[in-house]
This record gives C-alpha cells, sequence and structure tokens, in this order.
C-alpha cells in the first residue's frame, strides 16, 4: 500500500514492502513541498514499478486534503503569501526594455508567456473568491 509520507519540507509517496522479515520503506517519488500527485507521477511510479498496485484516487484525495489553507498560522498559507509578496515584487522590477536586451529572445517568449498564465490563473481565482458563499469574511474588500 503506498502513502504520502513527509520528511522535513517535503513530502514523499513511499511503500512499505517486506524483505528478509523486515520491513523496507521504498521511496516512489518525491512529492515536493506541496504534494501534488500529478499524471507524470503515475507514470513514473508505474514505469519504475509496474508490479505495484497503487490506489490513485486514494492517494489524491489524500493529498488535496492534507493542505491547511484553513489555519492562517499554518506554515503552507505564510509561505504562499511570502511566495506572493515576493512575486510582487519581483514583477514591479520587470520592465519590458529588460525582454528586447536579453540574449535569449525565447527566455522573453517564455516569461511573457508564464506571465498570461498566471494573469488568467489570478483572474480566475479571484472571480472564485468574488463568488463564494463565504465572501460575508471579505466582503468589504476589493480584489480588483
Amino acid at each position: 500500500m503506498a502513502f504520502v509520507r513527509r520528511k522535513g519540507n517535503a513530502y514523499y509517496l513511499v511503500h512499505n514492502m517486506r524483505e528478509d522479515g523486515r520491513v523496507k520503506q521504498i521511496h516512489l517519488a518525491r512529492l515536493g513541498e506541496r504534494p501534488r500527485i500529478t499524471e507524470d507521477v503515475v507514470r513514473q511510479v508505474s514505469r519504475a514499478y509496474p508490479f505495484l498496485d497503487v490506489n490513485w484516487t486514494a492517494l489524491r484525495e489524500e493529498v488535496n486534503n492534507r493542505v491547511e489553507l484553513f489555519d492562517s498560522k499554518s506554515a503552507y498559507v505564510r509561505k504562499l503569501i511570502a511566495t506572493l509578496r515576493t512575486l510582487n515584487l519581483d514583477l514591479a522590477d520587470l520592465f519590458p526594455p529588460l525582454l528586447d536586451v536579453s540574449e535569449a529572445p525565447a527566455t522573453g517568449r517564455e516569461l511573457v508567456m508564464q506571465l498570461r498564465l498566471l494573469h488568467s490563473t489570478v483572474g480566475v481565482k479571484l472571480d472564485q473568491f468574488d463568488r463564494a458563499p463565504h465572501r460575508a469574511v471579505i466582503a468589504e474588500r476589493t480584489f480588483r
């Protein structure tokens, strides 16, 4: 039975098996600081361990319920807020002429593509907050 284990700040997908009467733990995949079981993880583990029977649905449910956004003092929420602040400062310092000077035009295109993706993701999330049933808590604020 595969399960998610936290070691330090990272999460791992692990599996216990018996070898010579002792339990041995196999690290199937590193899931990172915020555990996500993506199709790439499923493919990687399935290729490396083809005879291992993994209940991916149950694992995804476990991982999805693990993030504690409701706890404002959780390490994840504090890190998310700090990351957003840093991203805002970094983006404020980024000017389009810097991309023109770049020696790697592919890097500039990738940056613009990621900024557009971020823009659409933020728009979707703000719409979700605007329509949220608990909006009374944040009704006085305007997100746009």
